[in-house]
């Protein structure tokens, strides 16, 4: 050991004599020579340590990925467990169903008040409430014709039932599910209907915006029944048509047979994006997309619907309907399938019920987007009712 570490120590001693009998030249030849001898010792020993965090950091990246992976995969797991579990549930609580045919939990625009329809540009309108039943109260929404916009501002509940006798014919208008009175594309064809030289009547059925009531097929018919009983207390011999959207066509066919049969039927029905029944618009709806071929499909998500007494059914009610039927639906709506209202339509046009009336069906293309609830920006809309209504006598027309 003493025999190895003397030359080491000589050449340390070499390097660091300065007083050594050679020349400076050689002296620092010899001090250049030791600092590379110490450089390559010491970067012999160097390359090990970037090895170890390279491998370090390829050990975490692999970590990261087994973490991330395990995540997705436990999230699929949740995500097919729903999407197992949900007919299940809907199939347990029918009343689920229900509530997603009525959306009447869904109020939108959320901050408006719907006793000041002024609010949303409605200057000729009024609010007030009416009572179909014990215990359920309904929030009305009357516009006059607009031509009477300055003689209504500042007026009564009573000078606008008063109105209702004028020689202006009167619309009761049948929302669709979600929203209130006061949603915006309601408001816009209340304005376009004013317009044109109707009054138009309105109302939430009981549970939705500010009625007080819980949601059935039977109570709806019922608000509708009461309202137009209502209006032709007030209206002499002024026309009152019906007019229902989307699910409002199933209370407005509801209500339509029920006043043929009691023979007090409305001067004319208009059925705007109409389905055929309840069972067909659910399986058409582009909510049930990711489950129309689930096995037990009509099991799990249709027969609930008519498990909790909704049936909507408009196919079944236009055979016993004796009035002039206007069906209007846009090619492109997303709702309600085109198809659904052309089907309506061909089983209406042949009914016994109608050899005395007529029946018209008015597409709109695809290209002008009114999709399901845009047919107020029609600027054909005044023809089609000027020529609809203006004739709604009898007299066949299909």
């Amino acid at each position: 050991m003493r025999k190895r570490a003397e030359p080491v120590a000589l050449e340390h001693e070499r390097c660091a004599a300065p007083g050594s009998s050679s020349s400076g030249s050689a002296a620092a030849a010899l001090d250049a020579a030791c600092r590379l001898k110490q450089k390559l010792r010491l970067a012999g020993k160097g390359p090990a340590e970037p090895r170890r965090a390279a491998d370090a950091g390829m050990k975490r990246a692999l970590g990261r990925r087994k973490g991330l992976w395990f995540r997705m995969k436990k999230i699929l797991l949740c995500v097919l467990g729903l999407y197992v579990a949900i007919p299940f549930l809907i199939k347990l609580c029918p009343g689920i169903q229900a509530k997603l045919i009525f959306l009447n939990f869904v109020r939108v625009p959320y901050f408006i008040d719907l006793k000041k329809p002024q609010d949303q540009g409605l200057n000729h309108t009024c609010n007030y409430y009416l009572q179909p039943e014990e215990d359920v109260t309904i929030g009305v929404w009357h516009t006059v014709p607009a031509v009477w916009w300055k003689d209504a501002q500042g007026k009564d509940q009573m000078w606008y039932e008063d109105a209702l006798a004028s020689s202006h014919p009167i619309i009761l208008y049948l929302h669709g599910n979600a929203g209130t009175r006061g949603g915006d594309h309601r408001v816009e064809l209340y304005k376009v209907l004013s317009s044109l030289g109707y009054h138009v009547v309105t109302f939430d059925y009981r549970g939705w915006g500010d009625s007080v009531g819980t949601p059935s097929e039977r109570g709806m018919t019922y608000d509708a029944l009461h309202v137009f009983d209502w209006i032709k207390a007030r209206s002499g011999d002024n026309p009152v048509y019906i007019w229902g959207h989307s699910l409002g066509t199933g209370v407005a066919t509801n209500l339509v047979r029920r006043l043929c049969e009691r023979e007090t039927p409305p001067d004319a029905l208009i059925l705007e994006s109409p389905f055929t029944n309840i069972r067909e618009e659910a399986k058409s709806h582009p909510f049930s997309v990711i489950y129309r071929y689930f096995p037990g499909f009509d099991w799990f998500f249709l027969d609930p619907i008519t498990s909790s007494g909704i049936k909507f059914a408009n196919d079944e009610n236009v055979k016993h309907i004796s009035c002039s039927l206007l069906i209007l639906h846009a090619e492109d709506d997303p709702v309600v399938p085109f198809q659904l209202g052309r089907k309506l339509y061909n089983i209406a046009a042949p009914s016994r019920s109608f050899r005395d009336f007529k029946v018209q069906f008015i597409p709109f293309h695809s290209d002008l987007g009114y999709r399901h609830k845009y047919i107020y920006k029609s600027p054909e809309l005044p023809r089609i009712l000027r020529e609809f209504l203006g004739k709604s006598e009898p007299g066949r027309q299909h």
